[in-house]
Formats: C-alpha cells, structure tokens, sequence
C-alpha cells in the first residue's frame, strides 16, 4: 500500500509539471503582449521595455519558464523601482491591478473555498449514500418510488434556483438564519457553520441526487454477488452484511465520483459564491478574467488544478483501502 501511494504522489507531481507548463504557455504564448497589460494604456516605449525586463519578459521562452518554475519552489524578488519585493514561494507572480502578490490574493480567497466545497462534501455523501442505500434495501417499495422522484427533481434542479428558495424562505420570510457572510473559522466557529449552511444546502441538494443514484445501482449490484449469498446462508446478522460487506462493495464508484465533484467544486462554485455573496476562488478568476489579469489567472487555474490532482490522488489511495487488489496494479 506504501509503494501504491508513493506511485500515485509521484504521478501527481508529474502531472502538476505538465499542467504548469500547459497554463504558462495558455496565457503566456497567446496573442497579447503581457507587459503592455501590466504597463497599462497610457505607458509609452520607454516604460514598456522597463516593465518588460521586470517581468523577464525580453528573456527566451524556455528562461522565462524556467523563472516561472523557479518562482514556484524557491520564490522571486522583483523591482519595484524604489526597492526590491520578495514573493516567497509559491510564487505566481504580481497582480497586474495592485502589484501584490498573487499568492495573498488566493490565500485570502482559498479557505472561503475550501469551507464550501469541504462542508458541501459531508452532506452531499450523507444524504447521497444514505439515500442511496435506504433505497435499495426497500426495493420495489414505496420508499424507493419517493426517494427516486426527489433524488430526480434535485438533480434537475439547478444550483441558483435552490439557493434562492433557500434565501427567500430562511432567511427572508422565516428569518431563521442570517444572510450569507463569510466569517473565518478561526474566529467564530459556529458564526462560520450558520453562515454557511445555506451554501452548503443548495450544493449538496445538488450533488446528493447523483450519489444517491449511484449508490443504490452499486448496492444494488454487490447484494446479487455469490459472496452475500454465501454470508447470509451462513446465518451472518443482516446489518454486518450491509455495513462490512455490501455497503464497501459499493463504496469505490462513490470514491472515484467524489474525488471529481471535489476537486471540480474549487473551480466550478464560482455561481454559488455569487449567488450568497462569498469571496471565494471562483470570484476571483471570473474578476481577474475580465480585466486580463493574466498572472492571478494563472495562479488561480494552477490552484484549482492542483486541487482536482490531490483529489484524484487522495481518492486513488482511499479506493485501494476499500479494495485491495486494486493495490496490486
């Protein structure tokens, strides 16, 4: 299991490389001149060719990703005209707008995210697997036929239509909970929960219908295998067969479902953070996207990215917990 995962880590790392050099010549080698953006309109010969070579812009290709690469393990110092910034590593480079650095931009907007996406994923795999199970072991019931139309009118539900119901009954006609504000963790743990439930709601209501289908096809599936046969032949209680066996059976889709939705959830909640007014990684790109600001969009890409290849990683390993011999690939 220790060299599976060692394998996996290194495969991420070698897909994290092709990945940066994939974003760096996306937005670097495109059409556009990077330096007259930072410059800005009114900049004339003489400035651009100075923001030029403070960006190592007048350096080769292959230089000046090497320095892009070098910012992201070591760090980069860059002139600032009156003195020297140093942009400890992971460095992405300066903001073209505010000259900071891009990587207080993301750590500032990073863990708004991370709470969402995090908290979204416990409910949407409670309510998902739960569901899921409780309608496969009442087969053909009536439990079943009411799970099914829920579990499809949330899927065909979108993100912003549940999240506006949430607003309107919650928090404008019943006032049980506050408008949406996000509020550190490390502050006020439970203002950080309340603040964030609606968000997570409207999400897992979302995701949940998937998991849900998913799990009941795959329980569904491991119960008609020889071994469950073969456990309740022998007398073995009921529950042990559903939660040791059936159950982890049909855990590994979920897994590999879960690790997507997750990584994808960094990059793709950009709709529920405008929605509930949360400044979060998606706000940011589609802000930096509007005004060209290429090196926050690069970080930001390179940040998501990274978060959907630890996922996948992550997710590699908990599926070969849950069956081993995929260990032995």
């Amino acid at each position: 299991m220790t060299a599976y995962a060692a394998r996996r880590l290194g495969g991420a790392l070698i897909v994290l490389l092709l990945l940066s050099a994939l974003v760096y010549l996306l937005f670097y080698v495109a059409p556009g001149d990077p330096a007259k953006l930072a410059c800005g309109p009114r900049c004339n010969a003489g400035q651009l060719r100075q923001v030029r070579e403070q960006l190592g812009l007048d350096e080769p290709l292959l230089a000046q990703y090497l320095h892009f690469l070098q910012g992201l393990l070591t760090g980069h110092d860059y002139s600032t005209g009156t003195g020297v910034l140093h942009c400890p590593a992971p460095c992405f480079g300066l903001s073209y707008q505010n000259d900071r650095p891009v990587t207080e931009l993301l750590a500032a907007r990073l863990p708004v995210t991370a709470s969402l996406a995090f908290g979204a994923m416990v409910l949407w795999l409670l309510l998902g697997v739960g569901t899921g199970l409780l309608s496969a072991l009442r087969r053909g019931g009536t439990t079943e036929r009411v799970l099914t139309v829920l579990t499809l009118t949330g899927t065909a539900t979108p993100v912003f239509i549940t999240g506006l119901l949430l607003l309107m009954v919650f928090c404008a006609y019943l006032q049980w909970l506050p408008f949406p504000t996000y509020v550190p963790l490390s502050e006020d743990p439970e203002q950080w929960a309340w603040n964030l439930l609606l968000p997570w709601t409207a999400l897992a209501l979302l995701e949940s219908a998937k998991y849900a289908r998913l799990t009941r096809s795959s329980t569904l599936e491991t119960l008609a295998e020889d071994h469950i046969r073969t456990f309740r032949a022998y007398g073995v209680r009921e529950r042990a067969v559903i939660g040791r066996h059936a159950l982890r059976g049909a855990l590994p889709p979920v897994i590999a479902l879960n690790a997507i939705d997750l990584g994808t959830m960094f990059g793709g909640a950009m709709l529920t953070e405008t929605l509930f007014g949360l400044p979060g990684l998606g706000q940011l790109l589609v802000r930096s996207v509007r005004t060209v600001d290429l090196p926050v969009v690069v970080g930001t890409v390179l940040c998501i990215g990274a978060a959907v290849v630890l996922a996948n990683a992550v997710a590699d390993v908990l599926y070969a917990l849950a069956d081993r011999r995929v260990a032995l690939t």
